[in-house]
């Protein structure tokens, strides 16, 4: 249903348009007494007034961080004691004032509306010591509590998870066996720890494993941790045992056992070979 149209006369608009900065209330009641029009509502004028974009000449936020709660004194106040903690700023407003009207929201809403810095990030400074540092639970309560007692770890106690030297494992990624030993671990300084088996016992047997090789297992099983079953090989050589990008010839892992040394020892002389090859080319660039 179209809605009743409120006809003006040119006099009307006049005066409307020259009053247009008016607060809406006055703009209302200065208008019906003018032109004796007890038919528009205040709404009428505020639509027609849209309608036209008449701009009244006040700004969007105007409103914007105005305390109606407090007067000037309090807010002088709260501005003035903005640092303190929330239940010191709380009680000293209410000492001071009397504003028992007044929640503890609405003072701390008031100070973060206004944007006044507490000077405290909410965070633990370095060297800051905690409020209950040295302090112990009352008896009975929190960490002494009889059931929180029952439950404490003794002196010399170990957790049913522990793992201790010789304890031995298989890799779920890899398949390799992951062995606990008693060295200090260089990245936590830990007592012990972890290995891989077949590479600590290979270099218990050999020595250290030169820089650029790895250890290939022969037989293909990597649970077989025995020396004799890995053979140390530049890292380079592994691309020429995994059958190619296009598995264009038979992988090592793949093969019989019968053909793994003539695969291993091709692959070997192929990477030889490359790295003679690239040896004579940059010395003939020279």
């Amino acid at each position: 249903m179209k809605r009743r149209v409120i006809p003006y006369s040119d006099e009307e608009m006049a005066w409307l348009e020259a009053t247009r900065m008016m607060v809406i209330s006055d703009y209302h009641s200065g208008f019906v007494t003018a032109f004796d029009r007890p038919d528009v509502r205040m709404e009428h004028l505020h639509a027609l007034r849209k309608r036209k974009g008449w701009k009244v000449g006040r700004a969007g936020g105007r409103y914007a961080g105005r305390l109606r709660l407090f007067n000037a004194e309090e807010v002088a106040w709260l501005r003035a004691n903005a640092t303190l903690p929330h239940e010191e700023y709380y009680r000293g407003f209410r000492a001071a004032f009397g504003r028992e009207d007044v929640s503890p929201a609405q003072v701390r809403a008031a100070r973060k509306r206004q944007r006044w810095k507490t000077g405290r990030t909410g965070r633990f400074e370095k060297g800051q010591a905690p409020r209950n540092k040295g302090k112990r639970c009352a008896p009975g309560t929190g960490g002494l509590h009889p059931n929180a007692v029952r439950t404490h770890f003794k002196k010399g106690q170990r957790p049913h998870t522990y793992r201790g030297p010789g304890h031995e494992r298989i890799d779920e990624q890899d398949g390799y066996v992951i062995l606990i030993v008693e060295e200090r671990n260089p990245w936590t300084g830990a007592a012990t720890r972890q290995v891989h088996k077949h590479r600590w016992l290979w270099e218990k047997a050999n020595g250290p494993l030169p820089e650029g090789f790895v250890l290939k297992c022969l037989d293909g099983d990597k649970t077989n941790t025995d020396p004799s079953n890995w053979e140390a090989v530049p890292r380079a050589v592994l691309a020429r045992l995994n059958g190619g990008r296009h598995k264009t010839f038979l992988a090592f892992d793949d093969a019989p056992a019968e053909l793994k040394p003539t695969l291993l020892a091709r692959a070997k002389l192929q990477h030889k070979l490359s790295t003679l090859k690239r040896r004579t080319e940059k010395e003939s660039q020279r």
